[in-house]
Order: C-alpha cells, then structure tokens, then sequence
C-alpha cells in the first residue's frame, strides 16, 4: 500500500462564527470517531493531518499542502458545508470520504458529493477505503459495516488528536469518552432507536481515566455516550478504580430512569457536574422518565421532583424536550412545560422542534408516506430553525404562537433570575445566564418571531412551509450563504437541495427487487 497524505476534518459547527461561546465551548464538542480514524490511518504508516473545525480556521489554509484522501465527519446540520469542503478539496485532487450522522442519515444524498459515504465504520472498511483509495464519480459508493466495532482507540491513543483540540479552548476543556454505543430505548424520532446497546471495555475506561490524571491537575470528561451510564454499577466501578473522590468533573447525558437517589449520591462523591436527562414528551416515553403510564400533568409532577432532588447532588441540570411530535395538541404541552420550569427552576430547557432526519428513525417513513417531510436545506436541520415536519394538529402559525409563548417564559428575566438563585455554583450560575441571553434564548425568541411574521405576511414562505412549493424563500437563501461564508462559492451545484423521502423510495425499491414469497415460504409462515 502507499503511503498516502490523508486529512481528516471533524466539521463541529457549520459555519465560520466569531461568537464567544461558540470560540468557548466549540473544541469540547469535538467528535471522537475522527480521532479514531486518525490513529487507524497512522497505525497504517499513512501521514495524517487532523483538523477540529470550530467555525474560526479557514479549511483552505489548515491542510498545509496536497491531500490524498479526506475524511469529513459531520452532522446534518453541517451537510452545507462538508459538501462544499469535499467539493473544494476534489477540486486539487482528493479523493473524499464522508462519516458521521449526516452519512448515516442522508446517504444517497452525500453520495452525489463524495467517492465514499461510511455508515457504521469498523477498521475494516476504514483499511478497505485506505487500499483503495479510488474516485468513484459522479456516484459515490456507501459502505457500512454489520455493527458497531466492539472496541475503540482510547484516550491514551488518541491523546495528540485530543491535546490538539484542547489547546483551542481558552477556558473550559473537556476530553470527549465513550462507554457504550447504540441505546437500551426505542424513542422513535432518535437515530440510536433501533441499534442494540453495547458497552465498551470498562478496563480501558479506567486506564483512559488513569492517563487524564497525569496530563491535567483536574480533568474535565464529557460522555459521549447517548444514555450514560445504563450499565450503572460497572461505569461507576471503572471511575473509582482509577479517579479518587472527585478529582475529575464529569459531563453526561442520561435518563431520568437510571438517576436514583442512591445512584446520584455516588455520581457526586465520584466528580459529575452535569447532567442532561431527557423528558421528551409529556405525553409518552415514560419508561426513560421512569415515569410508567403517567402522562400531563401527573407526569410534570414526577420529573419536577424528580429534577429537584437531583439537584442536591448535581450543579447543572439540563432537561430535554421535543415539541411538534404527533400526539401534541393544543396549548397543553406547552403550558404544562412552563408549569414544569415553575416547578424545577434549577433546570436549563433544551426545547427542541420536531425534526425528521432522514434515515434516523423508522418513524421518519410515515412522515415521508403521509408527505409531511420538507426540504429544508440541511443547515437548518439543527432542531431548533427549521423543523421540517409539517405537525399534524396545529397550522404553522397556532404552533409558533405555542413556541414564541413558551420561550418567552422561559428566556424572560424573571425565569433567568428564578434559575440563577436556584441554581449552585458559580460557573452554572454563569453558564446559565449566558446561554439564556444569547442566541439559544433571547436569539431564538427574536428568529421564531420572524418566523411567525413571514407566515403571515409571506404568501411563497407560507407555501413552502405548507409543501406546496419547493422554491426556498429568499429568507433562507440568503441565510444559508452568510452560514457558509468562504465556503459558499464552493457549494456544489445541486447541493442546495435534496430529495425529503429518498429514505422511502430507497425502501419501496428494495421491496420491489426482493423475491416473492413461494408456497414453500407461506407454509413455513404458517408453521
């Protein structure tokens, strides 16, 4: 094989930002799996040239010379801009590669802009691609392998990839760890609802722990995993083996099903700082709330307690919410979520809209068959600008009305202050303040009120939201080109749009080339 000069990009944002907490906390979301592929392509004898993307490099400088083959790691929301990223570096001869949500989610649309779209990515197809290393145009090849890899490169492995990262962060650093993949729940809008739950090896987890304490006189993990922790005991076991009490902070999201008092009171004595548990509904998904049958208003009732006592053992508490899903209807779910901030006014909201991507869930087929699904581009796909489900019981206007209301109370001065006096210790306390101010609530407030006043006003933006058109508004248009900056004038053509239901096509065309069931296969049915 011959050595190759790979680059691999993790795209973080989608867009060049000069925004603070975008510079503050943007280099501890990095992704974990670029890392990984960086040590494999190392392990190869392969010169490797990795690039965290946190909205302040410019890509066309960061490479430093001819790339060979390039992997892009990105999120839907970032779609956009890997595919201008892999167009650019096409253009001086790479072959491109594109991992992450976005080539799980969308891949015959990726597949138009790059030679190799991965969806699970073992070190087989990783070496497989390194071999051959070919362009494959104007189609790309999809490759995935059967299952998740049982193990992974740890921290100690991956650490010049993760230093790197780090040394971008000017205050807060968090080394990103993984424990488990796939999820033990079945949430039927989640990209994990349907890959079984797999722990990884809780000896490495302790060795990784051991090697962070000789590199950082506190150190500061944040848990990739989707549900931390459904292997309590083990996880917790791993921890104490390697850290003493509370000499490294931990970040996780979780559920409320598995933070028992018991159990939060050895997270506190073990260093976890934060929590993100997700409530989702207040109409369903009782068993990750551990809340049963419980639904309305009982439900408000369960998780305020339940988030109030979690607060005398964790600082910092978010609690994440989807709104627009089909069993909502009326003002009752959002009310009910003001009376729950009321409640438990220690909690951050994460208010998420309802957002179908692509191949996430088996749920997005019935909002592709019921042509419910909108082409918004993917830049917007972040849960929050566009939520590109046309909801079933409200007219777009009745459930922005709902979404304004509810963020007002939640983001009004007299809630920021609720939250900070509840709220113990002083970085919390800071973190909260902030985000309410800035673009995740006084910013949202301002964009969903524009939103609601184009539907009204707006004849061809009320058209599109209504799926009548697929002409995209000019609001969009042009937002989508500031997002991009410099990148713009390297977006494909034809990578402004894509197909909402290539998921459901994909399906009914693989039912149509599979044979017919014989006598001999009925008969055997009926056994």
């Amino acid at each position: 094989m011959r050595k190759l000069r790979v680059g691999i990009i993790d795209i973080i944002t989608n867009g060049p930002t000069t925004a603070l907490w975008a510079r503050v906390i943007n280099p501890s979301y990095a992704s974990i799996m670029p890392q990984v592929i960086a040590v494999w392509c190392e392990e190869q004898g392969h010169e490797v040239i990795h690039v965290p993307y946190t909205g302040t490099e410019d890509l066309t400088q960061e490479t430093d010379g001819d790339i060979d083959l390039l992997f892009v790691a990105a999120f839907t929301e970032a779609g956009q801009f890997a595919y201008a990223v892999s167009n650019y570096f096409r253009q001086r001869g790479a072959v491109t590669v594109l991992g992450g949500p976005h080539a799980r989610c969308y891949p015959e649309d990726a597949c138009k802009y790059f030679d190799y779209v991965l969806g699970f990515t073992d070190k087989e197809t990783i070496l497989g691609v390194l071999a051959e290393c070919a362009q494959h145009r104007p189609e790309g090849v999809h490759l995935s392998a059967p299952k998740h890899p049982l193990a992974l490169p740890g921290v100690r492995e991956r650490w010049k990839y993760v230093e790197k990262t780090l040394q971008k962060a000017p205050w807060v650093k968090f080394a990103g760890m993984l424990g488990s993949l796939g999820c033990p729940y079945t949430c039927s809008f989640c990209i994990d609802s349907v890959i079984p739950y797999q722990p990884l090896d809780f000896d490495a987890i302790t060795e990784d722990l051991r090697f962070l304490l000789t590199q950082y006189k506190r150190p500061r993990v944040g848990w990739h995993d989707p549900n931390f922790g459904v292997r309590f005991d083990d996880f917790m076991d791993a921890i104490e083996a390697a850290v003493p009490p509370n000499r490294i902070d931990f970040v996780a999201e979780s559920s409320l099903a598995l933070l028992s008092e018991p159990r939060l009171k050895r997270m506190q004595i073990n260093g976890f700082k934060a929590l993100l548990p997700g409530v989702e509904s207040w109409y369903g998904l009782g068993n990750k709330s551990k809340t049963g049958s419980a639904t309305g208003m009982d439900k408000v009732r369960e998780v305020a307690a339940h988030v109030n006592m979690m607060g005398k053992y964790i600082p910092y508490i978010q609690t994440n919410m989807v709104f627009g899903i089909d069993a909502d209807e009326g003002p009752e779910p959002f009310e009910l979520t003001k009376q729950f901030l009321a409640m438990a006014p220690r909690a951050f909201p994460g208010l998420s809209l309802l957002t179908a991507y692509g191949r996430a869930a088996p749920l997005n087929l019935e909002y592709q068959r019921a042509k419910r699904v909108l082409p918004f581009p993917f830049h917007f796909l972040n849960n929050h600008e566009a939520m590109n489900v046309r909801p079933k019981r409200y007219t777009w206007v009745e459930f922005y009305d709902h979404v304004i209301d509810l963020t007002k109370a939640a983001y009004s001065w007299p809630a920021i202050a609720k939250r900070f006096a509840a709220t113990q210790g002083t970085i919390p306390k800071g973190i909260n303040f902030i985000r309410a101010i800035s673009h995740e609530g006084f910013g949202r407030l301002k964009y969903y009120t524009e939103i609601r006043r184009r539907l009204v006003e707006d004849r061809q933006f009320r058209a599109y939201y209504e799926g009548e058109t697929t002409d995209l508004p000019p609001f969009f248009y042009d937002r989508l080109r500031r997002g991009l900056g410099q990148m713009w004038e390297w977006l494909p053509d034809g990578a402004l749009h894509h197909d909402p239901n290539a998921y459901l096509a994909a399906e009914e065309e693989a039912a149509l080339s599979r044979p017919a069931p014989t006598e001999i296969d009925d008969a055997a049915a009926g056994d």
